[in-house]
């Protein structure tokens, strides 16, 4: 092709000579756009790698740098504040960052120590000894924690390094391990109170006299020990909680809280606090408040077996059989040893139709409480549910043999003795129980005498020899014994009560108010307060156990006992729709198979007028109770405030057949 034929574009740059400029210019906006799509991907790209490269930084490298020097100013600071887990964690915050720091090393072991933390604290003592820290300054914690780990002979081996000139702390755990050997609690509260008169400002040493004092019923002594202890510590928890469970013991479970709250309001999660508060809350009804303290403690102690249990208690209370019994398993026997532990181990295995184990468990219970009639009754009907009606029996027996057996025990040895209970049927019917008297104790009383022998202070030994020998008619010498008690131990409740009881069994119940009214003050417990009113009632002083009442139901609003005794004076008063009230409360909270409630309440119904609901209670106790005089009795009285007179007249008969000339019975009789 000839140059003069070639088209005018031949030759040239295809794209620069492009018939399509559109085009071109098309691609050329594509291309950027392209490339800033693709810069913009790089760096969004680039931005989410550098948010995972700070993220595992922070993973892998933990916080900012922690100044060991602050750190442990702040665990210092905490501490004295009484926050132990807050100082426990600058200490170990301090420790980590300053591993070669003997200061902080013994700081994470005093931490640890009052946490119960025996291994850190021991892991603590040895790098503090690598660090330079003097071996003497490490052997009381040393030992302590020994002691934490079980490890007896280790903290033995401590104890014997130490200087013969030792500090507070030393002789603390000197006189701890003491105990632990066997020594006695009497030589471990000679120890502790050596070691506050020779270092009177020792808060821990007048805490741990306070406890021990407090474990062995000595309630005086508890209570100054325990009042020093906080005077001197007021932010101390440990002491804060042994004021609260002094208070407490001494004046009511309401009084006993602002104490725990105390405690807690210094470290929320101190686990001896919110155990005591949680208890506290359970047993004035607070429930919900009670499993929250719970769950705190489980926080500050996963797997605390106390807070199980508690936990377990809540849920039997509120008839959550497979819960409670569940919380209990996950302690695995770790509190087995405690008889309240064993009392509701068997009411659970009971409720949940299995009496052999509640057998087994009770008959524990017993063994280790033999005088508790509650535990005897309750074994004897598990006993009863499994067919052994010869052991039933024989649990009975120390109740059966007493003049004040109740009605309850009478018809379980009824039931027990199946065709051959007309005898027991016929106490029943008469619902006539004498007085109160010392449980018989199967020991001789040369075996009780040779056990008080040989612990002088301790009043278990000394009531037991009391018991023992009122028992078997040596009254003259139960009173002597148990003057000398009061004597030794003045401050302890058991000893007034025991000096009391004396004086009243052998017919002094004026001069047996005085002991009572010191039990009392010392401990207001529901034996003390019994105790105290049943005496003002004896010698006239209604006002005075009126008083007595009042105050103990003010601190213990759940108690069962003092609301029986409530409505029962309710009623005499004629205070009816009070009494309703009261007992309307206690069926809620004991269920409808109370036979005595039950009654009382036909009676405080028929007495409102509302003979409808009296007649409805007093056909479920007839139901429970058909032979007793008493229940007929207010049965008759129901049906005639329902107007069946011709019905009320037959029951009167029937009652006054089964107590002929009972007084009240024949008043309502002759009311018709």
């Amino acid at each position: 092709m000839s140059e003069a034929t070639k088209p005018p574009y031949a030759g040239r740059d295809r794209r620069r000579s492009t018939p399509y400029p559109m085009l071109r210019r098309k691609r050329r906006i594509w291309r950027r756009r392209s490339i800033r799509r693709r810069i913009r991907i790089v760096a969004v790209l680039a931005a989410i790698a550098l948010a995972i490269a700070g993220l595992l930084t922070l993973l892998y490298s933990g916080s900012p740098p922690v100044d060991p020097a602050q750190a442990l100013r702040r665990a210092t600071l905490a501490l004295e504040a009484g926050n132990y887990h807050a100082a426990h964690d600058q200490a170990r915050q301090a420790a980590g960052a300053d591993p070669r720091s003997g200061q902080a090393q013994m700081m994470l072991a005093r931490t640890s120590l009052l946490l119960g933390q025996g291994v850190t604290a021991e892991a603590a003592l040895d790098r503090a000894l690598v660090d330079g820290v003097p071996r003497v300054r490490t052997l009381a914690d040393r030992a302590e924690a020994r002691l934490l780990l079980g490890n007896v002979a280790g903290a033995q081996d401590a104890v014997n390094r130490m200087p013969a000139e030792r500090d507070a702390a030393m002789m603390r755990v000197a006189a701890q391990l003491r105990a632990r050997q066997g020594k006695g609690g009497a030589v471990l509260r000679r120890s502790l109170e050596q070691l506050v008169a020779r270092f009177p400002d020792d808060a821990r040493g007048w805490t741990d006299l306070g406890r021990s004092r407090f474990g062995a019923g000595d309630m005086d002594g508890a209570t100054q020990a325990a009042a020093r202890a906080a005077a001197l510590a007021p932010a101390d928890p440990a002491a804060l909680t042994l004021q609260g469970e002094v208070v407490r013991a001494r004046y009511g479970l309401t009084a006993g809280l602002p104490w725990f709250r105390a405690a807690l309001a210094r470290d929320a999660y101190y686990h001896p606090a919110l155990i005591q508060y949680a208890a506290t809350l359970g047993d004035l009804g607070r429930a919900s408040d009670a499993v929250a303290a719970t769950r705190t403690a489980l926080i500050s102690e996963p797997g605390s077996p106390e807070a199980l249990y508690l936990q377990a208690v809540i849920a039997a209370r509120a008839g959550q059989y497979a819960l409670a019994q569940h919380a209990l398993q996950l302690t695995g026997g770790a509190l087995a040893a405690r008889p309240s532990v064993a009392l509701l181990d068997g009411a659970l295995a009971y409720a949940q139709g299995r009496p052999q184990r509640a057998v087994r468990v009770w008959s524990r219970l017993v063994t280790m409480q033999p005088m508790n009639v509650a535990a005897r009754r309750l074994l004897a009907l598990a006993q009863i549910g499994i067919g052994d009606r010869a052991a039933a029996l024989a649990t009975l027996r120390p109740i059966l043999s007493r003049a004040d057996a109740d009605g309850y025990a009478l018809r379980l040895a009824a039931m027990a003795r199946a065709g051959d209970g007309s005898a027991l049927i016929d106490r029943i019917a008469k619902a006539q129980r004498g007085d109160a008297a010392i449980f018989r104790s199967d020991r001789p009383v040369g075996d009780l005498s040779l056990a008080a022998v040989g612990s002088p202070t301790d009043p278990t030994y000394a009531l037991g020899l009391i018991r023992g020998l009122a028992s078997h008619g040596a009254q003259a010498a139960a009173l002597q014994k148990a003057q000398a008690l009061v004597r030794v131990s003045p401050g302890a409740a058991v000893a007034q009560m025991a000096y009391g009881d004396m004086l009243a069994v052998t017919g002094r119940m004026t001069e047996a108010v005085g002991p009572y009214a010191r039990a009392a003050n010392l401990t207001f417990d529901e034996p003390a307060m019994l105790r105290l009113i049943d005496a003002y009632q004896r010698i006239g002083q209604s006002r005075a156990a009126a008083t007595a009442l009042g105050l103990y139901l003010s601190q213990n609003p759940q108690s069962v006992p003092a609301r029986r005794l409530l409505a029962a004076w309710q009623m005499a008063a004629g205070q009816w729709d009070d009494a309703i009230e009261t007992l309307e409360g206690l069926r809620t909270q004991l269920g409808p198979g109370d036979i005595a409630l039950l009654h009382d309440l036909a009676i405080a119904y028929a007495e409102s007028g509302d003979g409808v609901v009296a007649r409805r209670y007093a056909a479920a106790a007839y139901r429970l109770g058909p032979m007793n005089a008493g229940v007929a009795d207010a049965y008759g009285v129901a049906l005639a405030a329902d107007g069946e007179e011709a019905g009320a007249r037959q029951l009167f008969d029937k009652a006054l057949a089964l107590a002929p000339g009972d007084p009240v019975i024949l008043r309502h009789r002759a009311a018709l």
